[in-house]
């Protein structure tokens, strides 16, 4: 139901030009993907829906990628075939391999908020964000941010690379017509 529901608004926002280069990111349990049929399920939404898959956009935790390493892989290639794209939640708070890192087919790195939430407070954090940046851009995947409270953290991140964030400081979980009307408002001609 969620993944229908995502794709579903995902297609919407694809008809518009104002929103057709947004992506939706849906977390994916363990659970979930562990199923046998997971890649025919996330294929018939796709098809379903006629979302354009590229806007489409997993997001796996370190312990649900590290779990069986070669199914993983296997599915997201799969699933890369089809044109969605991979995030890794909570980068950096797992017990991730960088061997297998350099494996997996992902997109993007997801900064964990607990190294976020340190910045200028707890130098060995703010090193560590900065690592991870590094280590991301050198292995060509974007970063986001995760847990971006205050300017000093946005800041932060944009000194050193990082242009994606969420976060507090952006704007509170909400309901979708006022996310909408918020992008209505921030495009509207000046």
């Amino acid at each position: 139901w969620v993944m229908q529901t995502a794709c579903q608004q995902l297609h919407r926002w694809q008809q518009s030009p104002a929103t057709a280069h947004l992506q939706l990111a849906v977390n994916v349990s363990a659970r979930q993907f562990r199923q046998d049929n997971f890649v025919a399920l996330v294929q018939c939404v796709l098809e379903e829906t006629g979302v354009a898959p590229h806007g489409l956009k997993l997001e796996l935790t370190e312990s649900l990628v590290l779990d069986n390493i070669d199914d993983t892989i296997a599915k997201m290639i799969a699933l890369k075939a089809l044109g969605v794209r991979f995030s890794m939640d909570d980068f950096g708070t797992g017990q991730s391999s960088l061997s297998y890192l350099t494996r997996l087919p992902l997109d993007q790195l997801k900064i964990d908020q607990s190294f976020v939430r340190n910045i200028g407070i707890k130098p060995s954090d703010g090193m560590i964000v900065q690592t991870i940046i590094g280590m991301a851009a050198n292995l060509g995947l974007e970063v986001i941010a995760e847990g971006v409270e205050t300017l000093a953290q946005q800041v932060f991140l944009a000194e050193h690379g990082c242009t994606f964030y969420q976060g507090y400081f952006f704007g509170r979980p909400g309901p979708l017509a006022g996310f909408e009307a918020m992008l209505n408002t921030h495009q509207a001609p000046a």
